[in-house]
């Protein structure tokens, strides 16, 4: 079953709290995880990550925290959730060409087309688009 973890989702709320900001605003990660309704330690991990891809900027010190990178309307679903969940993979024969029984099975077809169809999805889907969501909490 493909399933977003926990890690995932807070990674997303994260992200949607901080593209609702006003432009160039620093949020600090207790801000950001208490609007978000997510353990700090966990998220000041994950936005690390974002740090280290470019999703986000951080800076320390006073007026220290976080701010987007980039535009929200140019930071894709897929993105987020690949940044703390790895590539979208409904099946781990997809990672090779071939199956763990020696060759390509009769399903592996299937599994690229969902792949290929999930990852269309999330590509379609822009951090600007959820935060601008009416019914967005983030």
């Amino acid at each position: 079953m493909m399933e977003l973890t926990r890690k995932g989702e807070y990674a997303i709320r994260g992200i949607i709290y901080l593209a609702q900001q006003p432009p160039g605003r620093v949020s600090l990660i207790s801000e950001i995880a208490a609007a978000a309704e997510v353990p700090q330690t966990f998220l000041a991990k994950i936005f690390q990550s974002f740090a280290k891809l470019g999703l986000v900027t951080s800076s320390r010190g006073t007026g220290g925290g976080f701010v987007l990178a980039r535009p929200a309307s140019t930071i894709t679903l897929r993105e987020v959730v690949e940044a703390v969940e790895g590539p979208i993979l409904p099946n781990r024969c997809l990672l090779g060409s071939a199956c763990d029984r020696g060759g390509p099975c009769r399903v592996h077809a299937v599994w690229k087309q969902v792949q290929t169809e999930v990852v269309s999805i999330l590509d379609a889907v822009t951090i600007d688009t959820l935060a601008r969501s009416p019914n967005c909490k983030g």
